[in-house]
């Protein structure tokens, strides 16, 4: 099979960084107090629903994988860069990382608990935005929750705009489309978070976490809890 341009792109720019990229984040998430919130919050559906595996996917050197493991979560790593999972192997020998591509996991339908895909979806092209929806959809299991983040642009009728990545070509989204997006292909938005860009962000894009579930077949879904009510 033929691999995509973007790809080959993505990988190839990736892989000439990664030391660098690596060296940057080194201090994890130690600024972003929302973006661990949201990943705290995730960890605990994830639990919640019986903590199957999760899978950071465009994991990069590994950190937040890390994280999730601290979170109390069975987690590992997918890249599309050789580099970048050579780094991530060294860092956290004590976890799983492997190459592969959104749009093909190496994984088994329904093999998830969770999904982490932060600022993996970026350099997709919008028009193949759908096809790596589905992809999560397929390695998900039933209630099983994804979260994104992305850089957002705030223009509705636009599912995407480009931007200049320092890496790579990638897109801003539209947080209503990518739902809506989600939405076609059965993962349902359970809550969002629109962060303002760090007064040292050179672009001043905002950001988006945006948390989904697979929706479950009836059979399994788990009732309401019963609302009491007050005696007179």
């Amino acid at each position: 099979m033929i691999e995509p341009d973007f790809l080959h792109t993505t990988r190839t720019a990736y892989d000439s960084v990664a030391v660098r990229y690596a060296e940057l984040f080194a201090d994890g998430l130690e600024d972003w107090p929302l973006d661990r919130a949201m990943l705290a919050a995730f960890a605990e559906f994830v639990r919640a629903d019986g903590a199957g595996p999760v899978a950071d996917l465009g994991c990069g050197p590994g950190h937040v994988t890390a994280l999730l493991h601290s979170l109390g979560l069975t987690a590992s790593g997918v890249d599309l860069s050789a580099e970048m999972i050579a780094i991530a192997r060294k860092a956290h020998p004590e976890l799983r990382f492997e190459e592969g591509s959104m749009t093909a996991l190496p994984l088994d339908d329904s093999a998830l608990g969770g999904i982490l895909a932060r600022y993996s979806i970026i350099h997709t092209p919008p028009e193949r935005l759908p096809e790596v929806f589905a992809e999560f959809h397929r390695v998900l299991a039933p209630g099983g929750h994804l979260l994104l983040a992305f850089q957002t642009h705030d223009d509705p009728s636009q599912l995407a705009e480009a931007f200049d990545h320092k890496v790579a070509l990638a897109y801003r989204w539209s947080p209503d489309r990518v739902a809506d997006l989600l939405r076609e292909r059965g993962l349902v938005e359970v809550a969002r978070l629109l962060r303002e860009p760090d007064e040292t962000d050179e672009r001043g894009f905002q950001q988006a976490h945006l948390l989904a579930r697979k929706g479950q077949p009836a059979a399994f879904r788990r009732p309401l809890p019963t609302r009491r009510k007050n005696s007179a």
